[in-house]
């Protein structure tokens, strides 16, 4: 689609990078329960090759791939998605082969992971892949995880977020591991290097240390793409020296604003470009045709949670304690004895609402246009899922969305967004309805404009290590 105007869409000086987190059975903890919804993971490689193809067809930047080294009976009703996923370097191979543009991130724990290893992996499938390879890296600070690999407790945060700084540092003089003119494939001298082309790293740091060389060429992006997730002062910092996007999670508009101004600055006075260092959001669409049709599709999924009807009377095993009444009432600041969860709230108990609990209206009138006195009142069950489901949800239209992610990308509270989906089919209508709408107001270009992840973030190949100046 073009421009209103039909007239094609400049080159802008700064471009919206979208991508979509992958989570097989949904992002919305419930989203599996809707008829036809994804929900076995024995049949995730058909619902990760359904959401490669629609994002590629889109023109998505990238698809990430997030990761969690444990599981629990405890994420059923919070994170159905960490119950069981394909580990996330399998899956971007697999992804590798049946797609050709899009790039696909995948996660890495510094914690529970060889450098060396990792090194030669990603490099791998940055060569299988032809550049589109990407890589967060985290550092690991849940006692699950950690058990599984044989730690007694998580490690100390600032320990943690060091040794991630070293690994990382670690990888890219591996991937420089190679000259790319090191092969000189000389069949009459009988030549096939040149031995000055390979270079040993000697890496010894505090916590991590290799020699190398790496057993695998420089990858064709030179370096792969790395992000770092997190907010926290040590993360932002360790992103900012080292890392060429951050993901964060910002509360508003207002706080994005404010700590991207900040983050860009600190990344100035480390000596790096501002513009070539990314911050991206997460966000969680609900889009339909009309925002009518929106609205009732989060109220849907609403109804789709479980969350207690009647005070002390679970409707399932393990259920969350922040989906109880007793749970709502310590937020709304009211007693709640005797309310039916389903009924609408009169207007003389809200006027008694605590700060939070006007918050939660609000939210609650964000995501499904209910309000107070109106025709289409609020129930308490709206507001306990607004309570217990804390997610960065926009509900709409496409021009709803569309206007929501240009606005924060105007203002400069981020440089794009990771799409989290409720269900497949909702990515699939983001893709068909949102993408669109963002293209016609010149947001994304028409069509791939290059070949790596790099040339889809707008990133330079940067210069060997070992490369004599």
């Amino acid at each position: 689609m073009v421009p209103t105007s039909a007239v094609p869409c400049p080159r802008p000086d700064r471009q919206l990078i979208l991508g979509a987190t992958v989570r097989t059975v949904g992002a919305w903890p419930a989203g599996w329960r809707r008829p036809g919804s994804h929900r076995d993971p024995q049949n995730d490689p058909a619902a990760l090759a359904r959401i490669a193809l629609a994002a590629e067809a889109a023109g998505l930047q990238f698809l990430y791939f997030g990761d969690w080294l444990a599981t629990s009976a405890d994420y059923e009703h919070t994170d159905p998605y960490l119950l069981a996923r394909i580990e996330p370097f399998s899956a971007i191979s697999y992804l590798a082969a049946i797609t050709s543009r899009i790039g696909l991130i995948t996660t890495v724990s510094s914690s529970h992971s060889e450098p060396y290893a990792t090194a030669r992996m990603s490099a791998s499938i940055d060569i299988l892949s032809e550049g589109r390879a990407g890589l967060v890296v985290t550092s690991g600070s849940e006692a699950l995880s950690a058990g599984n690999f044989g730690w007694p407790s998580v490690h100390a945060d600032a320990d943690r977020i060091a040794a991630a700084g070293e690994f990382v540092d670690i990888l890219r003089g591996l991937w420089d591991s190679w000259d790319e003119d090191a092969f000189v494939a000389d069949a009459d001298a009988g030549r096939l290097i040149d031995p000055a082309g390979l270079h040993t790293l000697d890496y010894v740091g505090r916590y991590r240390s290799s020699t190398g060389p790496l057993n695998v060429v420089r990858p064709p992006q030179g370096h792969l793409p790395i992000a770092i997730v997190g907010s926290a002062d040590n993360a932002r910092e360790l992103a900012a020296r080292t890392a060429d996007l951050c993901f964060v999670s910002p509360r508003s508009i207002a706080d994005a604003v404010d700590s991207y101004a900040e983050t860009k600055r600190l990344v100035a006075t480390l000596g790096r470009d501002p513009e070539q260092y990314l911050l991206l959001t997460p966000i969680l669409p609900l889009v339909a045709l009309t925002r009518e049709a929106a609205w009732a599709l989060y109220d849907e999924l609403v109804e789709l949670v479980p969350v207690e009807t009647v005070a002390g009377r679970s409707p399932v095993d393990n259920l969350p304690t922040n989906r109880t009444i007793r749970s709502l009432a310590g937020v709304l600041g009211v007693p709640l004895n005797g309310i039916l969860i389903d009924e609408v709230v009169p207007a003389r108990l809200a006027q008694r609402f605590s700060d939070r609990g006007r918050s939660l209206l609000e939210v609650v009138g964000m995501r499904s246009g209910r309000t107070i006195g109106a025709d289409r009142g609020v129930t308490y069950r709206h507001l306990l899922v607004a309570h217990a489901v804390p997610a960065p949800v926009v509900v709409g239209s496409a021009e709803d969305v569309a206007d929501h992610l240009e606005s924060w990308f105007r203002r400069r509270a981020v440089d794009g967004f990771t799409v989290l989906s409720a269900f497949v089919e909702q990515f699939e209508a983001f893709a068909s309805l949102v993408v669109p709408e963002l293209k016609r107001r010149c947001l994304l270009p028409e069509n791939y404009e290059g070949v790596t992840l790099r040339d889809h973030l707008g990133f330079a190949v940067p210069e060997s290590s070992f490369a004599v100046s």
